[in-house]
């Protein structure tokens, strides 16, 4: 009788050893295969950094940095192109971050779980996958044609708030649900108002995952080209932006001109490269602030 009961015990335990190495097989495959898809993403990361900084290193100098174009763009420098990104791209953060934070808070505060707000947030998604050009032609459109702003710093600024307004709803909704449901209640139950309670207890708490948003808004819009090649940047222009309704060069489309659409594409090689290189340093600076900030915050909401 005893050893009746032992061999389906030995059974059972062998049974549940084969599944434990099955499961262990399963695990190690699924994480080598994920180590596999991380290094093939790095490898390619820094495969094209290191041909463009190969490419575009020769290219960088002082008067390369700090003097516009010359000579139908064959010599010269970037300039204007530098001073035109960095005002598109922080412009357009500036009008569509406070917009997103707004509409996040809304549809999270307040419309919760409603129709509205349902619809609200496929709407977003839906503008989230939406081509750059597609905003370009409205920006075009609205801006441009419409409003009578014209081919202008303003017109490009709009254009990049609007494009980037999706993903700074999204990310700022979530960080609200970051920030614990206790928050809420114990404010509430001190006596504040909601909207004190949003204000003063749940913002500051929500602000350093709300500038994730602004970091990817940040390099998503300096490195649109489309969007304000219809809106805001011209081939060329010798004075610099005296207004908001000037017209600018910006980085990426300086690029797109001098590799195709340059008098001397050939000659031109190495400026392009250096442009590239600029442009990827000019985005990794704007972020490397926008991180600075947010861990600054971060650390302060910890103390």
């Amino acid at each position: 009788m005893d050893d009746g009961m032992t061999n389906p015990s030995s059974g059972e335990k062998a049974m549940r050893d084969s599944v434990l190495v099955r499961r262990k097989i399963r695990e190690s495959l699924m994480f080598l295969l994920l180590r596999l898809a991380a290094v093939v993403n790095i490898a390619a990361l820094v495969l094209v950094c290191g041909y463009l900084v190969w490419n575009g290193l020769p290219a960088l100098s002082w008067e390369f940095f700090s003097e516009p174009p010359r000579e139908a763009m064959t010599e010269g420098g970037i300039w204007p192109c530098v001073v035109g990104t960095a005002l598109l791209a922080l412009g357009g953060i500036c009008v569509s971050f406070p917009l997103g934070v707004a509409s996040a808070v809304y549809l999270h505060e307040y419309a919760g779980r409603s129709p509205f707000a349902r619809y609200a947030r496929l709407g977003v998604d839906n503008l989230s996958g939406v081509p750059s050009i597609v905003f370009g032609l409205f920006g075009m459109s609205f801006f441009v044609i419409t409003c009578g702003f014209g081919i202008s710093l303003l017109s490009g600024v709009l254009t990049l708030a609007a494009l980037t307004l999706p993903m700074i709803i999204g990310t700022a909704e979530e960080a609200l649900r970051q920030v614990p449901a206790t928050y809420r209640e114990a404010s509430l139950a001190l006596g504040a108002t909601q909207s004190q309670t949003i204000l003063r207890v749940v913002l500051p708490a929500a602000l350093p995952g709300m500038l994730t948003g602004v970091i990817l808004g940040v390099a998503r819009a300096a490195g649109e080209t489309a969007a304000v090649m219809l809106t805001a940047v011209v081939f060329f222009s010798t004075k610099g932006v005296d207004s908001l309704f000037s017209p600018v060069m910006a980085l990426p489309n300086h690029i797109y001109v001098l590799a195709t659409s340059g008098t001397e594409i050939v000659k031109t090689r190495p400026l392009q490269f250096g442009t590239a290189l600029m442009l990827l340093l000019l985005t990794l600076g704007m972020n490397l602030l926008a991180v600075i900030a947010r861990d600054h915050l971060q650390k302060r909401r910890v103390e």
